[in-house]
């Protein structure tokens, strides 16, 4: 085993992501100035699409991290029945989920079941679709809708918070599965879909726009909120979540929609279009 993957498991992860939190919130302008330097420098962030274009501006890291973008830097693909990304980033897999099991990397794979935290959830995605997106530390961190939806409800699973980057992804089976995460449960015009906000060492909070701050507290036990008669509607694009610091978000179809063709390490950005409702089961 790599030094690199026997550090996810010896790494006190929660310890290590509950001190980053504090560290990204820190007023004093030279400690998080350095931070926000450090960043736009080494990962090429461009701030121009930013609402505030000077970096050193926001009030602390996690407030650059979490910028906004002007109103015109992201548009939605026109066709209703396009499915959206929801967030900037990079596709890490994506296509058919197979007898429920979703494809991780390289030979890993996990069930639908596992990372819902629920079989009865799971059972209307046992043949659809997914779309796996890896966001970097220079992408924009606000996740939205892909379609239409009303939240019906959210669970919180509790893990452990390996990293998401490639190589761990590679290396660590069912690392998706086992990460703590928030899954968002919405119906839709042509049934429900799910967005899975996924936590990962360091960079492991979560806010929604309907609670707020979801993760951290982390969670010893799975925690589900039934959200139906709360009306919580969310039009396709608008925002929906976001990470304080950065992580995957995981999108799941049921059988209907079709995802054009998307390539592992794909750029992708919030709005473009990964598919369609067509009403048809793809082809095995």
């Amino acid at each position: 085993m790599k030094a690199n993957v026997l550090l996810q498991y010896i790494l006190p992860h929660r310890f290590l992501s509950r001190i980053v939190y504090q560290a990204t919130r820190w007023e004093w302008a030279p400690w998080k100035n350095f931070l926000i330097r450090e960043i736009v420098q080494r990962y090429d962030v461009d701030m121009s699409q930013a609402a505030q274009p000077d970096p050193f501006a926001y009030q602390h890291f996690n407030a650059f991290f979490t910028r906004k973008l002007k109103p015109d830097a992201r548009r939605a693909d026109p066709d209703p029945q396009a499915v959206l990304c929801p967030a900037d980033g990079r596709i890490s897999q994506s296509g058919r989920i197979r007898d429920g099991r979703i494809f991780q990397a390289k030979g890993q794979e996990y069930t639908a079941a596992e990372l819902l935290g629920d079989d009865a959830a799971a059972a209307p995605f046992r043949n659809g679709s997914f779309v796996t997106i890896y966001l970097s530390p220079r992408d924009y961190h606000r996740v939205h809708m892909p379609l239409q939806g009303e939240l019906t409800d959210t669970t919180h699973v509790p893990g452990r918070i390996f990293s998401v980057a490639p190589f761990a992804v590679e290396a660590i089976p069912r690392l998706f599965a086992r990460n703590e995460r928030l899954v968002c449960r919405f119906e839709g015009e042509h049934g429900p879909f799910v967005s899975v906000m996924v936590g990962a060492i360091l960079v492991s909070s979560v806010a929604t726009v309907w609670d707020g701050l979801a993760i951290p507290p982390y969670a010893s036990s799975i925690r589900r909120q039934d959200c139906r008669g709360r009306g919580i509607r969310l039009e396709r694009f608008a925002e929906m979540a976001r990470f304080n610091m950065g992580s995957t978000v995981i999108l799941l179809l049921p059988e209907g929609y079709t995802l054009d063709p998307l390539q592992p390490l794909q750029q992708v950005v919030v709005g473009q279009r990964l598919g369609a409702w067509t009403g048809t089961t793809p082809s095995a």
